[in-house]
């Protein structure tokens, strides 16, 4: 059965989109398969083997984007893939970071703000919840475009890594808007986490 046979088929923020109630689907698969990945890639890294670790997470970024294609293409949203998904992608790319912070190759200051603005996210979305005013968390046009940019990063690092490109100001440049990226989209969801606390973003909907 479809989304479209069902009249209460499940949605999320109010755009009509459906959602498979299976768990077992190609995307979670691979969504699974990407996480399993992690422990590899800090491995490789530790290790020094930094090619591999390259390899690895240049195949996670190519599945990440087949499974979503697969999801939107052949009916394959569910419920499960909606949080496994970006939980994969976060995982793997906050412990690259981490790893590459303790290996010296990024800044510390760095991982610090990166791993405490998803700290925080998490610690505002669990405490809304336990408030009994749950948050739903929708991808920021600031956020999407930190992401884009630590990803584009640690991938720099490690190809520099790998054959030696001596990419020292290209590095050095997005450490910088890194950073940047990361106070200011950590900024966007607390004013929207504070406005949704406040009562004013039901009033903005609303109005």
């Amino acid at each position: 059965m479809t989304c479209g046979d069902r009249s209460d088929a499940p949605s999320r923020g109010g755009t009509g989109r459906c959602w498979r109630p299976d768990i077992v689907t190609i995307p979670n698969l691979i969504s699974i398969l990407r996480l399993l990945l992690v422990p590899i890639v800090i491995w490789a890294l530790m290790d020094r083997q930094v090619g591999w670790a390259l390899g690895l997470f240049v195949l996670a970024g190519v599945s990440d984007g087949i499974d979503g294609f697969i999801a939107r293409h052949f009916n394959q949203r569910s419920r499960l893939g909606a949080y496994l998904d970006p939980m994969a992608d976060k995982l793997l790319l906050v412990s690259v970071f981490v790893v590459l912070g303790f290996m010296g190759e990024l800044p510390l200051w760095l991982v610090i703000a990166a791993v405490s603005r998803d700290a925080l996210i998490v610690s505002a979305v669990m405490l809304s919840t336990i408030m009994g005013q749950p948050v739903e968390v929708k991808p920021l046009y600031v956020s999407k475009a930190n992401t884009a940019v630590q990803i584009f990063l640690a991938a720099l690092v490690l190809a520099d890594l790998s054959f030696g490109l001596g990419l020292d100001i290209a590095r050095d440049a997005f450490v910088f808007l890194s950073g940047l990226l990361t106070v200011a989209s950590a900024a966007a969801y607390l004013v929207a986490w504070l406005r949704h606390m406040s009562g004013h973003a039901d009033t903005d909907d609303k109005g």
